[in-house]
């Protein structure tokens, strides 16, 4: 990658979009962030519309044109028991209508042959209960994937990542957390990110359009009540 690439990256200071943007940087990078925690980025919400709109004219500023946009941040996640209608309305505009909204904002920018990268989730093909806010706004950017790929045929290139289970907190996770993965560790967020990477280069350039899952074959996993050590209680459907 060369020095005068450009990268926007939602939810850039810790975990997965932390890694994605130091990726970036060893290859000589500019790395804009947008985040809500406070630090040496652009601090701001990106489910308001004001924000996102000051955040893409400053990157244009300063930049003038953008090669990879990484649609990064985190929904909430709440359930149909406690979830509000506010609550849920938020989690879309962080997950699906930021990702749109910011996509349209940088596009008069985007340089020919630029890559989109929505991280989305192993949750929009499977749930656990109480998960609908963050579960929804994951579908709904797997699906916008494929549109926005459609539309800027030619211009970008705009694929899909879905995690599994990425320990954030540089822990070792062991045990069967661990050992109940087909590949017998939790996912880190460099795991993540080197996938953003190929995906941003021109290695990729046939792929568009898509989804990739990368949770360690978890979705892969068929689970039945006594099999392979697996068991379930009925008092885990009520409680």
């Amino acid at each position: 990658m060369d020095k005068c690439k450009v990268a926007v990256i939602t939810g850039g200071a810790h975990g997965i979009g932390k890694a994605i943007g130091e990726l970036f940087r060893n290859d000589g990078v500019t790395v804009h962030i947008i985040d809500k925690a406070p630090g040496d980025w652009f601090v701001g919400d990106i489910g308001d519309k004001d924000t996102l709109e000051r955040f893409a004219k400053q990157v244009i500023e300063q930049s003038g044109h953008v090669d990879y946009l990484i649609n990064n941040a985190l929904p909430i996640m709440k359930g149909i028991d406690e979830c509000s209608f506010e609550e849920f309305q938020y989690a879309l505009s962080v997950g699906v209508t930021a990702p749109f909204y910011l996509t349209k904002l940088l596009m008069p920018v985007l340089s020919d042959g630029a890559s989109i990268i929505n991280i989305s989730s192993s949750r929009d093909r499977m749930s656990k209960p109480q998960t609908e806010s963050y579960t929804a706004a994951k579908g709904g950017i797997a699906a916008l994937t494929h549109a926005l790929a459609i539309s800027l045929s030619g211009k970008a290139r705009v694929n899909s990542l879905s995690p599994g289970w990425i320990d954030t907190t540089d822990t070792e996770i062991t045990g069967a957390d661990a050992s109940q993965q087909p590949v017998r560790r939790v996912g880190k967020p460099e795991d993540i990110a080197e996938m953003v990477k190929f995906l941003c280069s021109d290695k990729a350039g046939f792929i568009t359009g898509e989804n990739i899952c990368i949770d360690g074959g978890m979705t892969r996993q068929m689970i039945y009540h006594g099999e392979h050590g697996w068991t379930y209680s009925d008092t885990e459907k009520n409680g």
